[in-house]
């Protein structure tokens, strides 16, 4: 085996030079692929030895018991976990006698690379087996982003300095073994062999497995087929088979010195919850029988073209830290993937790369992942809000068992329904409704979609607002109040008028008002009157706001920073994060706070906060901001540059940056912290480039830490791309084409026409105060280690 070191810095590649098995679950993370639809983790061709299986749909659950030790009114009765469907990704390889294994025989080399502009994952082994035969394997993966339902593989063995005889065992294997978090052993035993073979033919070389989930009742469909080629005279034999547990292609050749055999997998995967077996299988023999058309170089070449428009717009240009800019374009290609063909799906918070979360989707994907996509690639937002829009029967139903009216979304869901056991951090986290609603408010401003708002926007943003009137109350002086929710942080349960949940509950109900008096007809078929939209209004007029006026800082919710602060003088590093360590109510009582809430408040509703008040309260929560959450150091990122500490902002992005490049947390081999990767985008576009978005257009600030001598990056404003360049003095806005576009720059009033550039001076930065200090322990990872070359 040979040693394995840190990722080759690289602009638009991650490369990794040897293996070591006690690594490969937190490398199969970081070299997962996808594309929203199809997953595989980055195991190894051979399936052994392996971290972690992982052969994902995006959709693709079982349902089990949801264990409580006590039972209460409201409590969701079943929980939802991925599953690994039948996988596609085993290539077997046997020279002459000898199984390929990595760790026999000697691995005189082993290379992997996951190429951002071609969409592949490329690995180059050199091998002498115990026989000493030796044998070079190249394979190259994909999971294409033109054909929706395929993942494909090409697969070379090379004879080096003897003739061998090679043997490739292609299969796709079921209920592979999946990492089972639950104690309850109903569920532990679901989980096992979640999957029931229903259907297994073989027709013309193509092999098809169909399955049924045990409980779910979702119905999956996986089919292989191969092209084989080889270099020398010998031709090449080949045999399938298939049964309810496995399929099979052997390919069997003799190689002299120099030659070679080829064989293109094509693996075509599909499910439905209603449809037939035997047409499932027609439509995965389909896709594998399209694909082989296509051919290999044709779908490379698709996967090229579509990433080359992706990254026309989305592309971020660092001049400074090498590491940094690779590190930001494998965050926006890991977004990407994640989503471009998810169509009518939303994405995981570790979105198909592992089993982290048990598949769930949270609110962290419309407020982080979700802006992303609106600036980059807004057709994949758009699928993602109308699969938000399908779910909304299980809102309201939800909401009604909850006696609320309107629609009350889950806080962690995989179907739509509510898959979350512990009450205080799920049913009572009525943020999620209000942050799909900005979601909707974000894409509708950034793109002009006026068919999507008509179709699917105003009714999430109607009913959501009909939940927040029902939710909250008036008290005696007129006030709105909206009590007993939990915040984005999850150190701080059932309080009373979280900021962060009021001001976006504020911004949906005036959203909605807004909204349906855009598209009245629909307004009306929905059951929208002057009266109830007066009653949005005044409750939006009249939201609560606490403010502590004797510390000047808005408390984080009412009462907050009254409470006891927590004890950080005497808490060890080996503590935190303190959730694994202290019971909750000791947590919910006092001063911590686990990720930006209130700070994020001052990011999302920044127009809600004067600039002293930004200042004092980012100072004030970063000494009581311990950052257990991967979703904290993006938004404290953004607040940091905007009060003018912008090295702590850069070193917050360094933490983001390199969380799962460096598995900082200790946990990327459950799959890869979607939201936090893409908070690096956020970070860089909202931090430094200063940009915010208003009912008025797209405001600019821009400013660059010390180690970052040029910033570059685009977004798209109503189908157009905007590239904004920054430098330490100037900053430049070019609009691709389209009609003329008005933004402001730092204050002032820019009109753009297509293909001009406008340059513009950067004012002198306004003295900033001392650097915030965190509690002890807890400050973000230093740039200069996190970037250390």
């Amino acid at each position: 085996m040979t040693d394995t070191g840190s990722f080759d810095v690289a602009p638009w590649s991650l490369a990794l030079e040897g293996v070591d098995t006690a690594r490969l679950a937190h490398e199969e993370s970081v070299f997962g692929l996808s594309n929203g639809h199809v997953g595989w983790r980055g195991n190894l061709d051979e399936g052994d030895p392996r971290g972690v299986a992982g052969s994902y749909l995006n959709g693709v659950f079982e349902e089990h018991p949801m264990p409580y030790a006590e039972d209460g009114y409201g409590y969701p009765e079943s929980g939802q976990t991925v599953i690994n469907v039948p996988n596609g990704q085993v290539i077997r390889l046997t020279v002459d006698d000898e199984p390929f294994d990595i760790e026999h025989g000697e691995l005189v080399s082993h290379r992997r690379v996951l190429d951002f502009r071609d969409g592949t994952l490329h690995r180059e082994v050199e091998w002498v087996s115990p026989a000493n035969r030796r044998a070079r394997i190249e394979s190259t993966r994909l999971v294409s982003f033109s054909h929706r339902s395929i993942a494909a593989v090409r697969y070379r063995v090379h004879a080096v300095d003897a003739a061998i005889t090679v043997s490739v065992q292609s299969e796709v294997v079921p209920n592979e073994p999946l990492p089972i978090t639950h104690d309850d052993p109903r569920v532990q035993e679901l989980l096992r062999r979640p999957l029931v073979g229903v259907d297994a033919t073989v027709l013309r070389g193509t092999a098809t497995l169909v399955h049924r989930t045990r409980e779910s009742g979702l119905t999956v469909a996986v089919s292989m087929d191969h092209q084989v080629t080889a270099s020398g005279s010998a031709e090449p034999s080949v045999t399938t088979e298939a049964a309810h547990d496995l399929a099979r292609t052997t390919v069997r050749v003799r190689l002299a010195p120099g030659e070679h055999v080829e064989i293109v997998k094509f693996v075509g995967h599909e499910w439905s919850g209603s449809t037939t077996a035997s047409a499932l299988r027609d439509r995965a023999e389909v896709a594998v029988s399209d694909a082989k058309r296509a051919g290999w170089e044709g779908i490379v070449a698709d996967q090229r073209a579509r990433l080359d428009d992706y990254w026309r717009c989305a592309d971020v240009e660092v001049d400074g830290e090498p590491r940094l800019q690779q590190a930001v374009r494998y965050a926006l290609f890991q977004v990407f993937q994640a989503s471009v063909r998810a169509e009518l799906r939303s994405v995981p918070g570790k979105g198909l790369t592992g089993s982290g979360y048990e598949g769930h989707t949270f609110w962290d994907f419309e407020t982080f992942v979700l802006p992303v996509l609106t600036s980059t690639a807004p057709h994949a937002a758009e699928q993602a809000l109308r699969w938000r829009h399908s779910t909304l029967d299980h809102a309201r139903e939800r909401a009604r068992h909850l006696h609320f009216d309107g629609a009350a979304f889950p806080w962690r869901t995989i179907d739509g329904r509510e898959s979350s056991g512990y009450w205080p951090a799920s049913t009572a986290a009525f943020h999620v409704n209000a942050d799909i609603a900005g979601a909707v408010l974000h894409y509708v401003r950034a793109t002009g979609d006026q068919d999507f708002e008509r179709e699917a926007g105003l009714e999430i943003l109607v009913e959501t607002a009909r939940l927040w009137a029902s939710l909250g109350f008036w008290d005696e002086a007129g006030d709105f109040h909206i009590h007993g929710v939990t915040g984005p942080d999850e150190y701080s349960a059932i309080a009373n008028d979280n900021v962060f949940t009021n001001l976006s509950a504020q911004r949906n109900l005036r959203g909605a008002v807004t909204a349906a008096r855009r598209h009245p007809d629909v307004a009306r078929v929905l059951g929208v009157d002057e009266g109830e939209m007066e009653v949005w209004t005044r409750a939006a007029d009249r939201m609560t706001v606490p403010f502590d006026e004797k510390r000047g800082v808005h408390p984080q919710s009412a009462g907050f920073t009254h409470q006891e602060v927590w004890d950080f003088a005497h808490t060890r590093g080996d503590q935190y994060p303190l959730h694994d360590h202290f019971p909750y109510f000791d947590l919910y009582r006092k001063q911590v706070v686990k990720q930006a809430d209130l700070v994020l408040a001052l990011f999302i509703s920044h127009e809600d906060f004067t600039l002293e008040q930004k200042e004092r309260a980012f100072a004030y929560y970063e000494t009581v901001t311990v950052r257990d959450s991967s979703l904290s150091s993006a938004a404290q990122a953004v607040v940091a540059a905007e009060v003018g500490q912008l090295d702590l902002a850069y070193d917050y992005l360094a933490e983001a940056a390199t969380l799962d490049l460096d598995d900082v947390q200790g946990d990327t081999e459950e799959g890869l912290h979607m939201a936090a990767l893409a908070g690096v985008w956020i970070a860089i576009t909202a931090g430094f480039g200063g940009m915010r978005e208003t009912e008025q257009g797209m405001l600019f600030a821009p400013r660059l830490p010390a180690r970052v001598r040029r910033l570059a990056f685009g977004v798209r404003v109503h189908g157009h791309t905007l590239r904004v360049e920054v430098t330490e003095t100037k900053a430049t806005y070019v609009l691709s084409d389209g009609p003329s576009v008005t933004i402001r720059h730092y204050g002032d009033e820019v009109a753009l026409e297509a293909g001009g550039p406008v340059t513009l001076g950067i004012p002198e930065a306004p003295a900033a105060g001392p650097r915030p200090t965190q509690p002890p322990g807890r400050e973000p990872r230093p740039a200069a280690e996190a970037f250390r070359v």
